[in-house]
């Protein structure tokens, strides 16, 4: 009987000391008190050789005294400190910056000193090499500039890889480029089926059609038993079929791999239209021959919001993409441009110092320098520039903002906190 008390009284005191550590802590690994008692119950009706009688240290079992200190312990009532913390605003609980250890994109980018950049090259306004230059420029690959300076801190950092729509996918999937920036529609097959992440959509599109003037063609039912010219590998050549059929529309499509063959078997009169994205066909009419001589219908066949992609699975990376997208929205929202943003430095505005860096640790946390968006801003430009660099008023295409402008015009971009 004294082994049964003794134990039993152990097993008390352990149940107090339980109930004080609360019902959050991980108990997995120690017996539960029922199977325990009948554990004791059983060895004390059989008690063995060693058992027969205890040792003087055995004898030593919880005094009602180490009782009473444990239940004690066990009630007594948080501190101040504790309290306070508990109910404390959580925004103004100061954290510790999680460094980021950088993922396996980030890791090959800075061991290269090269970004790889799927794009296009025949898309005037978003991705085209100037034939002045022979260098790549526009839109697409501006973001694509704005990354590398965000994790190698030289716009010039990059390779951009030419792509044709069939192209594009395989080509990132198989790790042949970091980035995929090339008017790319985020659906969800594409962010599920084919392993990719998207990140913020740079551009808000829809599909449109693009009709000879001579044609006087205003609608889309004009184009009934009509030929169209599509771009294969696009969500174009679906929204096409899609839209065409629930309005009992007849046409014969006329497919082809890239955007140059596209337009050029269109200006060469082999298709009565051709549709792509609206912004594609922008960027297309001014190669033609005679842009006057051609017109783009009013009416937008679908959605296309345009994205960038990563591969899936690499947080870090894709985090990184992400956030350098909404560090060119935030900043030209707060009305930071690369020719003003030094003006900011310095100020007292903590949403300011925490998008250029000066205060906290946003930027060690994604494995970057804490100024990533400051020098992203400097170097490239905020979204408006970007945007205005591209396609605004003083470029051939003059596209309005419309939908690409901020919410606060009236836009749909919006950039989540830097905080």
């Amino acid at each position: 009987m004294k082994v049964k008390t003794v134990l039993l009284l152990a097993l008390l005191a352990l149940a107090l000391t339980l109930v004080a550590c609360g019902g959050g802590e991980d108990v997995s690994g120690i017996t539960p008190v029922a199977e325990a008692t009948t554990a004791v119950e059983e060895t004390a009706a059989e008690p063995t050789e060693e058992m027969a009688e205890p040792t003087a240290e055995e004898a030593t079992a919880p005094t009602e005294e180490a009782t009473a200190e444990v239940v004690a312990e066990a009630t007594t009532a948080p501190t101040e400190e504790a309290t306070a913390a508990a109910t404390a605003d959580p925004a103004a609980v100061p954290t510790v910056a999680i460094v980021a250890g950088g993922g396996p994109t980030f890791q090959q980018v800075s061991d290269r000193g090269v970004l790889r950049c799927a794009g296009n090259q025949s898309v005037p306004g978003f991705g085209y090499i100037n034939p002045d230059t022979n260098e790549f420029e526009g839109f697409d690959i501006d973001f694509c500039r704005a990354v590398a300076v965000a994790v190698l801190g030289d716009p010039n950092a990059i390779e951009v890889r030419p792509t044709t729509a069939n192209e594009r996918f395989p080509v990132l999937q198989a790790g042949e480029v970091d980035v995929l920036f090339r008017n790319t529609t985020w659906t969800i097959s594409r962010d599920t089926s084919l392993g990719l992440e998207f990140g913020p959509t740079t551009f808000y599109d829809g599909q449109g059609m693009m009709v000879r003037a001579a044609d006087g063609i205003t609608t889309l039912e004009d184009l009934d038993g009509g030929t169209i010219c599509v771009q294969s590998g696009t969500t174009t050549e679906k929204n096409l079929a899609d839209v065409f059929r629930a309005r009992g529309i007849d046409f014969t499509p006329l497919v082809f791999d890239g955007a140059d063959p596209t337009r050029e078997a269109y200006e060469q009169g082999q298709c009565d239209g051709f549709t792509t994205d609206k912004s594609g066909l922008v960027s297309q009419l001014v190669l033609l021959s005679d842009p006057a001589a051609h017109v783009i219908l009013e009416e937008t066949m679908s959605k296309e919001p345009l994205a960038p992609a990563v591969r899936h699975g690499d947080n870090n990376w894709f985090d990184i993409v992400k956030w350098t997208v909404f560090c060119t929205i935030n900043a030209e929202e707060l009305g930071i441009a690369s020719d003003n943003i030094d003006t900011f430095l310095g100020g007292e505005d903590p949403v300011i110092q925490n998008l250029l860096g000066e205060t906290g640790d946003l930027g060690l946390a994604l494995g970057l320098n804490n100024d990533f968006c400051y020098q992203v801003v400097k170097q490239v430009g905020n979204y408006g520039e970007i945007y205005n660099r591209n396609l605004g008023p003083d470029t051939p295409f003059n596209v309005p903002r419309g939908l690409n402008d901020l919410y606060t015009n009236g836009g749909l971009l919006y950039s989540p906190p830097f905080r």
